[in-house]
């Protein structure tokens, strides 16, 4: 039988004493915590692990015996040590010793009170205390079979270190009768700052928790429920992003202590996240009320919309004429060109009328960048939707033209074909039809067929426009996503304490000689970049639909609208 020793490498320094660990009985592993050095009472020994235990819920006891002789080794010192075994009754007592300053070391078992003792094969495994406790193991996601136990075994490795926290928050300043040896001996390690943010954080918690309330109950009142109200708080994409942000404030502020590891991270990956959002914002914040420049962007925004509105009526005048040399029919191309000509003039009106207050209003727009560039981003999002609203008006026209016009062509390709479609049981059935219905389908198909280029090609134009509009503001939604979604503190994380974030382990062999137990040093793998992204990804919203290719083609051709903003049904986990 293989016997897996593991033993803090803070510990090979340590003076000559016994022991204390958890031992597994399914894995014939020892896990040793601390040394206890001499002088020490056993029962008071047993009485600290007694208490430990109850704390920690991890079988504390003690496993063996330390020797760390720095001189020649006395006899006395190890018939000492084993007669610690009788005392303490650990089957097997493992005893371990260092000579001076060899780099070889001796590893034994006694087995006191077994009839039958068996040679064990002794492998002594080094590790590093400080990063096992402070690591949370991530196991791969297609573990399965052989791997899956080769995971659970180091678990319980990883765990039977991070549960005895309790057990290291003792050092050698501690006026105690029981003297220990672990990663924190020479001092607890803390910090100032961090304990006094700890202290102030529980008050501001609360206020921040009741202030959140009461905008949570105001957001629940049936106010909001009402047409105008509801109407805006769905469609605009800063009202979202307000009621994402404020979740994320519900969630960090909560008083409840996170159950496991990962609800820890992902308090602290939103923390992160709005820390990061808010700076950004206020930097953009001092950068547009400095030198004026909310004056010159209002200044700006006018003749831009100008200019926009007159390549609008070249575009219509280009399509009133022979655009690209295609004849159109003349009759409803000009209907078609005067009716979006009369709503560019009332578009440049609009804009006209608001000239003396676009300046008021982006300066109160730029205020709130302070509640984070995603919620300006967001703004803007809105801001291109409302200047391009006229567009998205003709899109809409030429969409609902374009697929009348369709559904009228394959519904008369039907009457042709003798067919009609059954709208009760959802299907394409047979049907007689009379002269008079054939001849009034065929003047119906004959004038349908011949209006639809005209009409096909100001749909096409429109909806052209109307996809560089989604396009742009796609790109600035996915900015907000990935604002939103990226979990900043797990990257700084694996960028500075990379063991924090454990894949696996891999072992070092040390020293491998016949007749001395086989030496490992076990390192941490952390996990990589792109696993810390999969696994603390935060939740977010999109505000498009996310079709795919052949969809978006299906919709395009059959005239079906590519909405601007959020609607039922496009909600994103």
């Amino acid at each position: 039988m293989v016997l897996k020793v593991f033993f803090p490498s803070c510990c090979s320094s340590a003076d000559s004493g016994i022991l204390i660990g958890r031992w597994i009985s399914e894995q014939s592993s020892a896990v040793i915590l601390a040394v206890v050095h001499f002088p020490f009472i056993p029962v008071q020994v047993k009485q600290y692990l007694g208490e430990v235990q109850r704390v920690t819920k991890v079988n504390v006891s003690v496993l063996g015996s330390w020797s760390n002789s720095k001189q020649e080794k006395e006899e006395s010192l190890s018939e000492f040590l084993e007669d610690l075994g009788t005392i303490f009754c650990h089957e097997p007592w493992i005893q371990i010793s260092k000579e001076g300053d060899s780099k070889f070391w001796s590893c034994s078992t006694l087995q006191k009170h077994s009839e039958n003792p068996q040679e064990e094969e002794i492998i002594l495994v080094y590790y590093d205390q400080r990063k096992v406790m402070l690591s949370h193991l991530h196991p791969p996601l297609d573990t399965a079979g052989q791997g899956a136990e080769d995971v659970s075994k180091l678990s319980a490795i990883f765990d039977t270190v991070a549960r005895s926290q309790v057990l290291f928050m003792t050092d050698r300043y501690d006026d105690g009768p029981i003297k220990l040896t672990h990663w924190q001996s020479d001092g607890v390690e803390a910090s100032i700052i961090v304990e006094l943010l700890k202290q102030a954080s529980v008050p501001a918690c609360m206020l921040l928790t009741f202030l959140l309330s009461l905008v949570s109950g105001i957001c629940r009142t049936r106010v909001l429920k009402f047409w105008p109200l509801s109407f805006l708080w769905s469609k605009l994409s800063t009202c979202e992003q307000l009621g994402h942000r404020l979740q994320h404030l519900q969630v960090i502020s909560s008083n409840k202590k996170a159950q496991n590891q990962k609800q820890l991270m992902r308090k602290a990956n939103i923390f992160v996240s709005l820390l990061t959002d808010v700076a950004l914002g206020i930097l953009l914040m001092s950068w547009l009320y400095r030198k004026n420049r909310i004056g010159h962007l209002a200044d700006t925004l006018i003749p831009v919309a100008d200019h926009v509105a007159e390549e609008l009526q070249d575009l219509l005048q280009w399509l009133m004429g022979a655009p690209a040399g295609l004849k159109m029919n003349r009759a409803l191309d000009q209907v078609l060109g005067r009716f979006f000509l009369y709503h560019i003039h009332l578009w440049i009106s609009y804009i006209h009328l608001l000239s003396p207050f676009i300046e008021m209003i982006l300066w109160y727009v730029g205020l709130s960048a302070c509640l984070g560039l995603t919620v300006a981003l967001c703004i803007l999002s809105d801001i291109i939707a409302l200047l391009t609203f006229h567009i998205y008006c003709f899109y809409v026209y030429g969409a609902r033209l374009y697929c009348l016009k369709i559904y009228g062509l394959s519904s008369l390709w039907r009457l042709f074909r003798g067919k009609k479609w059954n709208v009760l049981r959802q299907r394409v059935d047979s049907c007689s039809y009379d002269l008079d219905q054939l001849f009034i389908g065929t003047l119906l198909f004959t004038i349908l067929l011949f209006l639809l280029p005209t009409t096909a090609l100001y749909y096409l134009v429109f909806t052209l426009l109307r996809l560089l509009v989604v396009i742009v503001q796609g790109l600035i939604h996915l900015l907000v996503d990935l604002i939103d979604s990226l979990p900043l503190y797990s990257l700084i994380l694996r960028l500075c304490r990379s063991y924090r974030l454990a894949a696996g382990v891999k072992f070092r062999v040390l020293e491998q000689q016949d007749g001395k137990p086989l030496r490992l040093l076990m390192q941490i793998n952390p996990l990589s970049y792109g696993g810390v992204v999969q696994t603390y990804r935060l939740p977010t919203y999109s505000c498009y639909p996310r079709d795919s290719w052949a969809s978006l083609c299906k919709k395009l051709f059959l005239g079906e609208l590519i909405y601007p903003w959020k609607h039922k049904g496009d909600k994103q986990n």
